[in-house]
């Protein structure tokens, strides 16, 4: 009996153990839950935002894109190893610890049966020997008895620790055999799992160096420099010219001051700039809005040559959706007209000429940007002699002149008069020398020649506009784009107007 509580107590602890290894692998694929719960987290938080319209096309970012795209996969194959550590190998064992319990108790309780009929036996056959003891010496009648209990529980004491008990403990011994297999199929399993995947995760990593071979520098330079591409030619050599005759030097030998003039009174360092000049704030005596960009023209003739091709394809295929919505239109109210009962061709009117004014408005925008899409390319096909277009009043700088379907402001009236009838002469604040000839026809503007050296009276504010002023001292505005500007910080007496 003492060999039966034994087995009891291993099969117990066996089944422990088991429950216990199912624990160990149920915190592992939690584990690997996590993992890869983190690791696409990770990649969602680094991947791009935007459109793929809108992404760089830079080697080294699309390599990047393709490390989080293996990243993801990579996290796909942990949540697959979780998967099927939890499916395989959990499962599996809770499955089985429960089939090793219900049998445990059977064998248990089909040894306990025995042991109690065995019991039960001993007590008849001591029962018998008390009756013997009390009729020893009457009757042989319990003489028989007696010997015929004792022959049968001799019997039944060795069919009990010959044949019942020995199977039972036969039973538990095949049953923690079983459990000992199982739980080395279970241990090969736990590996099988995540060896399973381990060629595709190489293959993930594989494609997470590929993507870093993709990088190319010179590729992702090309990029660039052709996204800024400017279409400007470089400009020449500045000339070297004798300002002696003209410039006044102070004490600082890359000072310019104001020319000596004739007739022109020098003004007193102190006041250099009038009560009147200071209260001034805009050439049209209001500063105007953000000037319009709609043509693009602040931008360089290549950029600008990109926009505009840009808008012209936005705007072609906002038309052809139009168009296709104006022809499913026409044919619902063909179909109502020949079947009335479908509906009323009338009221679908207001629709159809909705869509033909969109249609209007859409063409005419097109028309405009081809416009001026061909305008820049003509410019560009004549930048080769650093040469503006003949029309250079149609390209006044925005600021200026309005954009089309607006009225234009020109330099003029009372609005000029006040800005240049002033006495005292605006300081030198620099100089600049012209890289193409402008008419200067508008009334404000100064005419200049291409290589013209002229001084610096007041800054650009943001309209593409620089006041200058002539050797001989005429003043007036010059585009901006149209010099090559040197600004003098230390001038004497020179002022930056914010």
């Amino acid at each position: 009996m003492d060999q039966f509580e034994n087995l009891d107590k291993h099969t117990q602890w066996g089944i422990d153990f088991l429950e216990r290894y199912a624990k160990f692998v149920k915190e592992r694929l939690e584990i690997e839950q996590t993992y890869a719960k983190q690791l696409r987290n990770l990649v969602k938080k680094y991947c791009p935002k935007r459109s793929k319209d809108d992404e760089p096309r830079f080697s080294s970012c699309m390599s990047f894109y393709s490390i989080l795209n293996e990243l993801n996969d990579y996290a796909g194959q942990r949540e697959v190893v979780a998967e099927e550590m939890g499916h395989n190998v959990y499962g599996e064992l809770m499955r089985y610890s429960q089939d090793l319990k219900s049998e445990r108790k059977h064998h248990l309780q089909e040894g306990r049966k025995a042991q109690q009929y065995l019991d039960q036996c001993w007590k008849h056959m001591d029962n018998a020997k008390s009756q013997l003891y009390l009729r020893t010496h009457s009757a042989d009648e319990s003489k028989n008895e007696y010997a015929a209990q004792l022959q049968n529980f001799n019997g039944e004491q060795w069919k009990h620790f010959n044949v019942a008990i020995p199977q039972i403990f036969k039973n538990l011994q095949d049953m923690d055999e079983r459990r000992t297999v199982k739980l080395g199929e279970t241990y090969r399993s736990f590996a099988e799992v995540e060896r399973r995947v381990v060629p595709i995760i190489s293959k993930c990593l594989e494609g997470m160096v590929t993507a870093a071979k993709a990088v190319d520098q010179r590729k992702d330079s090309a990029i660039v420099v052709e996204s800024f591409k400017s279409g400007f030619e470089p400009p020449g050599d500045f000339p070297f010219e004798d300002y002696s005759q003209n410039l006044s030097r102070t004490g600082s030998d890359n000072t310019i001051s104001t020319p000596k003039n004739e007739g022109v009174v020098k003004p007193d360092p102190k006041h250099s700039i009038s009560k009147a000049a200071k209260n001034k704030l805009w050439l049209f005596g209001k500063k105007p809005k953000a000037p319009s960009l709609e043509d693009f023209s602040h931008l360089p003739p290549e950029q600008r040559r990109k926009r505009l091709q840009a808008r012209i394809d936005e705007l072609s295929k906002e038309l052809q959706k139009e168009v296709d919505q104006r022809d499913a239109l026409n044919k619902m109210k063909d179909v109502y007209e020949k079947n009335p009962q479908m509906g009323d061709p009338q009221s679908l009117q207001p629709k159809i000429s909705e869509t033909m004014c969109n249609m209007e408005k859409l063409r005419s925008e097109i028309h405009k940007n081809e416009s001026w899409l061909s305008e820049v390319e003509g410019k560009v096909s004549t930048r080769g002699d650093r040469r503006p277009s003949a029309d250079v009043n149609h390209h006044t700088p925005h600021g200026r002149e309005r954009s089309e379907g607006t009225e234009t402001r020109c330099l003029c009236g009372n609005e000029f008069d006040d800005e240049f009838d002033n006495d005292d002469p605006l300081p030198v604040l620099g100089h600049c020398k012209a890289l193409y000839s402008f008419d200067g026809q508008n009334e404000g503007t100064l005419l200049m020649k291409e290589d013209d050296v002229l001084y610096i009276i007041e800054e650009d504010k943001g309209d593409g506009w620089t006041r200058a002023r002539k050797q001989s001292g005429e003043e007036g505005y010059v585009p901006t784009s149209y010099v090559e500007i040197a600004m003098e910080k230390n001038s004497k007496g020179a002022v930056t107007y914010i």
